[in-house]
């Protein structure tokens, strides 16, 4: 295991001369393992070496035992520890991620580079925890050795060459109970799936964990072709090659916010790209709606709607959720411009959104709101968010397109109406 574990942390570049090292340790069989074999490699490595352990409090006595076991050895070699606690609840995603959360969070605020005991049995049952969920590239990527400050130097170490290192050196572990349930995916895949796959083929674990690796490559040498393409032109990304739009895609997912993006959310992003709605939309976690303007994905922020509100004339009125504001005065002239019209109003003026049955005279004849904001291409979202000026007759104006032609002053009295923007 020693050659294999040295080999490995040349081959990937892990650590360099002078490195401080902190070797995250549960005190099971592979973390025990990896903080012995880097004691040591510690002279050949010219490295320096520290350990941390996490208590998480959710095994009762049994956590407490796990720490005291770490404790007493890492006494044992002269081995400085770092420990730290906390009550781990979970959260959306469970709690497994809330444990890892908590654990990663701690380790992180230590120095160095941080060394976990990943295996290649590890990596093998996150590439089919991914396969299971659905994934790309990325996910059948598996383990990634180097993450920031942390390093795996054990990915192609299998569980069973563990054991036997430790079984060589004479040293003990703590068995976590929780491994041996089937509540978690991870434990259905290690104590089911894994050994029909064993019989089958008694190298699966390095050969999956081998396979992850090779992929992890590609997908790095992919993900360097689309690292600075933003795209969100929608011609653009239906003639990309589809393995060139998913990474496109993915960026752009993440760009907005979609934390790490599965499967079924770059399909669904693909949808919105060749949808023949040219105002289509789609919802992602964490609330993140993206939707299609014509040619154009964007991510959408606009208001649904806004309140309806009287304006007195004269007077002005406020629209706050648009910004906007309009101003009705006693008119001198007779104006017909985009957002400034002189007209002769019927009772009480009303800002409003458009209704269905809205329609409009423009020089061109008359139409309904609904088709004319269609062919001036104006994105679905948005069109609830343009004030509609109307009276007891109907519509009056609108804003950013003009008054009603029917609805114009040709004399006076009459009054002017002016939108502003803020």
């Amino acid at each position: 295991m020693l050659n294999k574990l040295l080999s490995f942390i040349r081959k990937q570049e892990l650590l360099q001369p002078g490195d401080r090292v902190t070797c995250a340790v549960s005190g099971g069989a592979d973390s025990v393992a990896l903080l012995f074999a880097l004691y040591l490699l510690r002279e050949k490595l010219e490295i320096s070496l520290c350990a941390a352990h996490f208590n998480h409090h959710l095994r009762d006595a049994e956590s407490d035992r796990d720490e005291a076991f770490v404790r007493d050895f890492c006494n044992r070699y002269d081995i400085t520890l770092f420990v730290s606690s906390g009550n781990v609840v979970a959260g959306k995603k469970g709690l497994e991620a809330a444990a890892r959360d908590a654990r990663y969070g701690f380790l992180k605020s230590l120095p160095g580079k941080i060394a976990t005991a990943h295996t290649a049995n590890d990596n093998a049952e996150t590439m089919l925890m991914h396969l299971v969920r659905g994934t790309g590239l990325k996910g059948l990527g598996g383990i990634s050795p180097v993450n920031g400050r942390v390093i795996r130097p054990m990915l192609e170490v299998t569980r069973q060459e563990v054991l036997d290192f430790l079984q060589e050196y004479n040293l003990d572990y703590v068995t976590d109970s929780s491994n041996e349930t089937d509540q978690f995916l991870r434990n259905r895949i290690r104590h089911h799936i894994m050994p029909l796959l064993q019989q089958e083929n008694p190298q699966i674990a390095q050969n999956l964990s081998a396979l992850a690796l090779r992929l992890r490559m590609d997908e790095a040498a992919l993900s360097n072709l689309t690292q600075s393409e933003i795209c969100t032109d929608v011609c653009r990304l239906r003639n990309m090659h589809p393995s060139i739009r998913c990474r496109v895609l993915c960026a752009l997912l993440e760009h907005w916010g979609v934390p790490e993006p599965e499967a079924e959310h770059i399909s669904l992003a693909e949808k919105l790209v060749f949808s023949g709605n040219p105002s289509a939309k789609a919802y992602f976690p964490d609330g993140i709606q993206i939707c299609r303007k014509y040619n154009i994905l964007e991510k959408c922020e606009t208001v649904d709607g806004f309140t309806p509100v009287e304006l007195p004339c004269p007077g002005r009125a406020e629209i706050p959720e648009l910004g906007i504001q309009v101003i009705c005065t006693n008119a001198t002239t007779l104006l017909d411009e985009k957002n400034c019209f002189t007209v002769v109003p019927d009772g009480q003026m009303l800002l409003r959104p458009r209704q269905a049955g809205d329609k409009i005279q423009l020089p061109g004849g008359s139409k309904s709101l609904k088709k004319l904001f269609i062919d001036m291409k104006i994105p679905a979202l948005q069109r609830e968010n343009i004030p509609v000026l109307a009276d007891s007759q109907g519509v009056v104006g609108v804003f950013g397109i003009g008054a009603n032609k029917n609805r114009l002053a040709t004399k006076f009295p009459a009054f002017q109406i002016r939108f502003l923007e803020k």
